[in-house]
């Protein structure tokens, strides 16, 4: 039987948490880094059973690491082992030529999707940053992009321009009459043209015609703007992660 296991996902914008045991889901939660991550978590944990084992993926900077660290160490008396993208794990091969330089949320999320049998497929992740990656029905990554992500894209025009200003949040829009809807369709159509055009290019090498897979924060609001097949993967990286520690956790009890 499979260990009970706290899975961390440090993100950009904010931390998500699953507690599994016995790789069935007790528990789930998230925290802003805006906000105050250790009492929430305390908040969240209070009256949880304390995990076996702590596994984390992580892509922010070593300070919110070490935070959260200190919050398992002081709760649970134990230590997170911190996931870093390897060469090759649970049938995926990074394309990378130096692998731990390919963020571990997007390798994840495509061990979330071979695990699946959703290869070959398009993943997206579209958060702070849009990302986009191919994998083989093989499980062989061909590479990908990384652009803003929609979001990103208007606060940097915004910050980077002096008229324009929108009054309101806009509404994405084929063509806009104002500079409110101008700003939110341009950036959100931009980051689907992207994700089309990387689609088309990509599928001759994988084979054919195959589905989009969308993930992070923006994914439900970017996939009704795509015109080719697509749907959500959520929970990506905590499903990769969740895939991940169960092989290490067998290549471990193996005589």
């Amino acid at each position: 039987m499979s260990p009970s296991r706290l899975l961390l996902d440090l993100g950009n914008t904010r931390l998500k948490w699953v507690l599994q045991s016995a790789s069935v889901e007790v528990a789930r939660g998230a925290v802003a880094w805006s906000d105050d991550v250790g009492t929430i978590l305390a908040d969240d944990w209070r009256g949880l059973p304390a995990p076996q084992q702590v596994w984390g993926a992580s892509v922010v900077d070593a300070a919110r690491e070490a935070l959260v660290a200190s919050i398992i160490s002081t709760r649970y008396a134990q230590s997170a082992y911190w996931l870093r993208t390897p060469a090759e794990a649970c049938g995926v091969r990074n394309a990378y030529a130096e692998p731990e330089r390919l963020g571990v949320d997007r390798f994840l999320a495509m061990v979330a999707a071979y695990d699946q049998g959703r290869a070959p497929c398009v993943l997206v992740g579209v958060g702070t940053a849009l990302t986009l990656d191919a994998l083989a029905a093989d499980g062989r990554h061909l590479g990908g992009l990384i652009a803003p992500g929609p979001q990103l894209m208007q606060q940097s025009l915004l910050g980077a321009t002096a008229r324009v200003r929108p009054e309101r949040p806009g509404l994405v829009l084929d063509a806009a009459d104002n500079t409110a809807d101008a700003v939110a369709s341009g950036c959100w159509q931009a980051a689907a043209a992207l994700v089309e055009r990387f689609m088309a290019r990509m599928t001759p090498k994988l084979g054919g015609a195959m589905a989009i897979n969308l993930g992070g924060g923006d994914a439900e609001q970017l996939l009704p703007l795509l015109t080719q097949p697509a749907q959500l993967l959520p929970d990506g990286v905590l499903r990769g992660l969740a895939v991940w520690a169960n092989a290490h956790t067998s290549a471990m009890s193996s005589p």
